[in-house]
């Protein structure tokens, strides 16, 4: 059974008065959320920073996200193939509305490596946009 916790926190008025604004800005509808995920990302980036601040070999899991023109499949898909990081699934998608595509590519392997795949298909031609998104850090959980 999950347990809850209330916590509770002192912030100047200034900050007070917007806090309600600012949560609702960010789409959030719950308090309590908010602050579990806004807490949770600030922890993650001060531990290991964002993916081109992170020292080589550090192990980071995964998604990057390559919105391409078609023509360009087989081009990513020598990257995907090379082997430099350990893609554990693979998903491809047609955008119709927005005249692209798009692959998912879940992959587990070092920041140095993901940088150079990242690198390597944004330097491709008909390549219009690669997010990079990392897994939260955890000690324990499901998997």
């Amino acid at each position: 059974m999950v347990m809850s916790k209330i916590l509770s926190f002192s912030v100047d008025d200034g900050f007070a008065e917007g806090f309600q604004s600012m949560i609702e800005a960010s789409g959030y509808k719950n308090r309590s959320r908010f602050f579990r995920d806004a807490a949770a990302l600030l922890s993650e980036l001060k531990q290991r920073g964002e993916l081109n601040e992170m020292d080589d070999d550090v192990v980071v899991d995964g998604h990057i996200i390559v919105y391409y023109q078609h023509d360009a499949e087989h081009r990513l898909l020598e990257i995907r193939h090379s082997h430099e990081l350990n893609i554990t699934s693979y998903n491809h998608s047609c955008l119709t509305h927005s005249h692209a595509c798009a692959d998912v590519l879940h992959a587990i392997g070092t920041a140095a490596k993901f940088r150079n795949a990242i690198e390597r298909f944004q330097n491709t031609p008909q390549v219009d946009k690669v997010v990079f998104v990392s897994a939260p850090v955890r000690e324990e959980g499901c998997c």
